[in-house]
């Protein structure tokens, strides 16, 4: 097991330098040894202790409680680098983070900074919402908690949780539990749930549930018989615990982002891989212009992603109000670009995407792994029936042209210094609409005024073409009628393209604020393939952008993925 070093460099960086070296045959991180895990449907736990002795746990504390934690980003990025090598070992060990978050919004400052000091220690954290007949419906959860009148008083925690992840191995359990008989949104509270202080015999867990991707995770569930929890276990409120959850969820479907990205890296990697070997007919397929278009959209797939995953989490400290609209935004689209570009890819490689053979099988196994990021913490469906919830007030914002100037400035500088995170600043919904979207006409005037130096006349009229469909997109938002249990079909579609819409005036953003050198052709490939997947007529001289993407892709060097945002960090990764 490696020593953690202290980091004298950007720790995503550092895991990445050392991801690599424990990827040598034979050791935790090898393709070797990860399939032959998968293969045997094992736990992945020499990869986890060696996670724990880079001293990744550290990270998912807040600084202000003795952690790592200062910048929503990090967690992004350590995800995603260790995404790129693995999703099963991501998924394991960052499901700590997703389970402690709750306390850190809402526990009392004592109950939160005892689970710092566990987790810095190495214990491990689960979050238990879902259960066997309720799926994503937490309002019809069963499990209860009542107040026990005797002795010190406390809760007596009754009922089973299923299909948790790394409930069975994980010391403490955020558990979401029915505290009014008559349920509601106020009819349900959340518990920090210490194993070790249980009586004998108060729990049980079950057995582990076979999935068809991420197969050696701790997938399973736990039930509790009459489990006492001493008083402080309650976080927050007694009945806060959906609203807490919910505010929870802003952040934790934010940092699935990290994950998907890394996919999406991989796959990219492990296509261009195989596109650059040499045909028995001595012939590259990378050769082939059918499939330097396609591995070109798949690239501005990832580069629209990850603009909109940079500006997400950045927007956990900026523009923290409105994260209602982001998270959901980002956690409906960012996997579902990367699972569109893994089966763009797939199409590439044929049969060999699927072959369970070295190094084939890497590709399927990650297609099959990555099908599972869209469906933490609610499906881009739950996501996009959120975002519809708050059409009214998007079309509104835009139409009036409000946005919060100040925080879209530090959103989406990657330079700029970032504000603490205040959980209190946590919204149901946005009060601002989205500051990202609703300043898009004025990022679009900043192009055309620098038309002809910073800026090309042709990056000036795939803005304007953005601009107007997002405008017409906008009056369509502004159009729907709608019950709370009768949202129409259309609305999701309309969902999905205020996606497309946002991730693209990230991209725009980015590149207005970054330094001279930024490069234009990677923002007009995003802007090209947002349009495409907008129905908005793109001509073939702007396909062509499409192209360059893909020949930085081809040519870059082994382990490495275009990025857009190389430009700002001056390396790539």
């Amino acid at each position: 097991m490696t020593t953690a070093s202290p980091h004298t460099t950007a720790p995503d960086k550092e895991l990445t330098r050392l991801l690599h070296e424990l990827s040598a045959p034979g050791l935790a991180f090898s393709d070797q040894v990860l399939a032959a895990l998968d293969e045997q449907e094992a736990f992945p736990a020499d990869a986890i202790r060696e996670l724990d002795a880079f001293g990744l746990p550290r990270y998912y504390v807040p600084a202000e409680h003795g952690g790592a934690l200062d910048d929503f980003g990090t967690i992004v990025r350590l995800l995603r680098a260790v995404s790129r090598v693995d999703l099963t070992v991501a998924a394991a060990h960052g499901k700590t983070y997703l389970g402690a978050v709750s306390t850190w919004i809402a526990g009392e400052p004592g109950q939160a900074a005892r689970l710092a000091r566990h987790i810095r220690e190495g214990a491990v954290v689960s979050c238990a919402l879902t259960e066997r007949h309720h799926g994503s419906d937490l309002l019809a959860g069963e499990v209860t908690a009542q107040p026990v009148a005797e002795g010190n008083g406390g809760w007596r925690l009754t009922g089973e949780k299923w299909l948790i992840n790394n409930v069975t191995r994980a010391d403490q359990v955020t558990v979401l539990a029915r505290t009014d008989p008559a349920g509601g949104p106020r009819g349900f509270s959340l518990f920090l749930v210490d194993k070790s202080r249980l009586a004998p015999g108060a729990l049980n867990h079950l057995p582990k549930v076979p999935t068809y991707g991420i197969r050696g995770a701790d997938i399973s569930g736990i039930v509790f018989r009459d489990a006492v929890l001493p008083a402080d276990a309650l976080i927050g409120e007694p009945g806060q615990g959906v609203e807490i959850i919910l505010k929870a969820l802003h952040v934790t479907r934010t940092g699935c982002v990290g994950m998907s990205l890394g996919a999406g890296d991989r796959a990219l990697e492990l296509a261009a891989r195989f596109m650059t070997q040499a045909s028995s007919q001595g012939r590259r397929p990378a050769e082939l212009p059918c499939v330097r278009r396609e591995m070109g959209e798949a690239v501005a797939a990832l580069l629209l992603a990850e603009s909109l995953g940079m500006v997400a989490a950045r927007s956990v400290h900026a523009l923290t109000g409105e994260m209602s609209v982001v998270s959901a935004v980002a956690k409906a689209h960012v996997p579902a670009q990367v699972d569109g570009l893994i089966a763009r890819l797939l199409q590439l490689l044929g049969p060999y995407g699927l072959l369970d053979a070295d190094p084939h099988r890497r590709f399927a196994k990650l297609e099959r792994d990555h099908r599972i990021i869209g469906i933490f913490d609610g499906s881009s469906f739950v996501n996009r029936n959120a975002l519809i919830e708050q059409f009214p007030r998007l079309a509104r914002s835009y139409r009036k042209g409000r946005w919060d100037e100040e925080g879209l400035a530090e959103a989406t500088d990657p330079r700029a210094p970032l504000r603490p995170f205040r959980p209190q600043e946590l919204r149901l919904i946005s009060g601002t609409g989205a500051s990202v979207v609703a300043s898009l006409p004025a990022a679009v005037a900043q192009v055309h005024d620098l038309a002809g130096s910073s800026a090309s006349h042709r990056l000036v009229d795939l803005a304007e073409r953005l601009r107007g469909a997002t405008d017409r997109l906008h009056e369509a938002m502004a159009a729907v009628r709608f019950s709370p249990r009768a949202v129409p079909g259309h609305a999701f579609e309309l969902a999905e393209r205020f996606e497309l819409c946002f991730a693209a005036a990230s991209a725009l953003h980015l590149w207005l604020r970054g330094p001279a050198v930024t490069d234009e052709a990677r923002l007009r490939g995003c802007l090209v393939k947002a349009l495409t997947d907008l129905d908005e007529p793109v001509d073939e001289a702007d396909r062509e952008d499409l192209d360059a993407l893909a020949d930085a892709l081809l040519s870059a060097p082994p382990g490495t993925v275009p990025s857009l945002l190389d430009s700002w960090e001056g390396t790539t990764r």
